[in-house]
């Protein structure tokens, strides 16, 4: 329409009679000159001042008017109802094909569309559906990660082949793809393999996204998808957010399904005559050919993949964090009615008034930190110690830490700061019982009648309490309610005879006979 509206004004302004001329002028045929003078003429369009103020559509309306179809056969043939046909073809339990609907639509209407046709038709209707919204990526904003079937190791031993996948990335703006060859798809790889593409590209994109897979979303949703606690921590460490990609939605993450396309097209297929016996060794060979592969000018956009990355993501990449990121298991415990959890065999505590709450345990290879309502309550050095305990005294209530701290030693100390006789009682009371932990309370009751009695009153009842040989909580305990503790000393022949004139009997054996 802007050639015919050139030639009309050329005509009608510049003068130009001569269809030569015009033809010259434009561009075109002498035959369509005369044809489209002869339309504007016939159109009512018989000067410049009529033309230019109509738009192209308005123009092309009116010198080009549509004919009124007739009615034909065709047109008056019943159509099918193509949003069934496409739900009858996408149901898996039955085996439906066009033909078979075909089928059944002629025999319900005889005079339809022959297969030819109807196929045709059913296929515009689908290509309506597959409108595809072409994504517009900023530098630095996303990166794509995806799995893919690898090349199958040697086991250097037994010959048998051992499976490999490969961890895929790429950036959205310049497609900078970054490969890896990994022995599974668990947890620790998963995020290992996010570390590496980090450090690779040599920042962070400000959105990761994944596909479902189970190592890194624990429950897939469109709207709110629960993403692994380790994963979300590396995200969190490294400033990135996770948005996987909707389920069965390939073009959601369309960048990195071409990224595996490419790599298994230039990296996987020109190794495939190659045998590998090492990890390392297979992805020292995909890291020459990955080098190739970005910088390997595309066909389309006429710039490599490196180029691309150099001049749009890498500028508006997050930097890295100071510290790699830690790979760390996340799991729930309960505390136990002994204040500890448990943890890969090994047992830690947590503060005695948590116990039978519900915690977030994080366990790294150097610690184990435990969380309460996203709050760290503690933490402990991890011990790889089967059914072994590690312990904070902190956490034990009052009670607990007042028992386990009295030791044999700790005791006699105390009784030396009031006297040595007092220290000599002690130790004589914990001597004598079958277990150490067995005289505890006595020796207690001891030191505790500081309380009642003075110190230099107690140190002189064990004084008295050694010279009769009665050293016991008792005895002291009597000879300072009876005052006794500073009463003067007799020898033993005194005693015994005034004992036994006491006792009025003339028959009491005296000590030398039980020698």
């Amino acid at each position: 329409m802007r050639r015919i509206k050139d030639l009309l004004r050329f005509h009608w302004v510049g003068g130009m009679s001569s269809r030569r001329q015009l033809a010259r002028a434009v561009g075109c045929g002498k035959t369509a000159v005369s044809d489209c003078l002869r339309r504007a003429e016939a159109a009512g369009l018989t000067s410049w001042e009529a033309v230019a103020g109509l738009d192209e559509a308005e123009l092309e309306r009116r010198l080009y008017p549509t004919p009124m179809a007739p009615t034909s056969r065709s047109r008056q043939r019943p159509l099918p109802h193509w949003p069934t046909i496409r739900e009858e073809l996408a149901r898996r339990d039955h085996h439906v094909t066009l033909a078979l609907l075909w089928t059944e639509y002629k025999a319900e209407h005889p005079d339809g569309y022959q297969y030819s046709q109807f196929v045709d038709l059913y296929r515009r209707f689908e290509r309506k559906l597959s409108v595809v919204l072409r994504q517009q990526h900023r530098g630095g904003e996303k990166v794509f990660v995806d799995f893919c079937d690898g090349i199958a190791l040697t086991d250097p031993v037994s010959g048998e082949p051992i499976p490999t996948q490969l961890f895929v990335g790429a950036l959205g703006a310049s497609s900078y793809t970054f490969a890896i060859a990994t022995l599974s798809q668990d947890l620790p790889v998963w995020l290992d393999c996010h570390v590496r593409m980090y450090e690779t590209m040599g920042g962070v994109a400000a959105l990761t996204i994944p596909d479902n897979l189970r190592s890194g979303v624990t429950r897939p949703d469109r709207y709110e998808a629960e993403i692994n606690p380790s994963y979300r921590e590396l995200a969190q460490h490294y400033g990135t957010c996770v948005m996987p990609a909707r389920i069965r939605k390939p073009r959601d993450k369309g960048k990195v399904e071409a990224a595996v396309l490419v790599a298994q097209r230039w990296i996987l297929a020109a190794l495939r005559h190659r045998t590998f016996y090492h990890l390392n060794e297979l992805n020292a060979a995909i890291g020459e050919l990955l080098d190739k592969l970005n910088d390997r000018v595309m066909r389309h956009v006429k710039q490599s993949r490196r180029a691309l990355f150099e001049r749009l993501d890498r500028p508006a990449l997050k930097p890295l964090p100071p510290q790699r990121y830690e790979y760390a298991d996340w799991k729930q415990v309960r505390v136990n009615i002994d204040y500890h959890i448990s943890m890969a065999d090994h047992f830690y505590s947590a503060p005695y008034t948590l116990i039978h709450e519900t915690l977030w345990c994080r366990a790294s290879h150097r610690t184990v930190e435990l969380y309460h309502r996203g709050k760290r309550i503690t933490s402990h050095v991890r011990s790889f110690v089967k059914y072994g305990y590690t312990t904070d005294p902190a956490h034990r209530p009052a009670s607990h830490r007042a028992h386990l701290e009295w030791t044999p030693s700790r005791l006699i100390r105390w009784g030396e700061s009031i006297g040595p006789h007092t220290a000599a009682v002690i130790e004589h009371v914990l001597r004598t019982r079958p277990h150490p932990e067995q005289g505890y309370r006595s020796a207690l009751g001891l030191l505790r009648l500081t309380g009642k009695f003075t110190a230099q009153r107690l140190e002189q009842a064990c004084e008295r309490a050694l010279a009769i040989q009665s050293p016991g909580y008792r005895t002291v305990k009597t000879i300072l309610k009876q005052r006794m503790e500073s009463a003067p000393m007799r020898d033993a022949d005194t005693r015994t005879e005034d004992a036994t004139a006491q006792l009025g009997a003339a028959n009491v054996r005296g000590r030398d006979y039980y020698h």
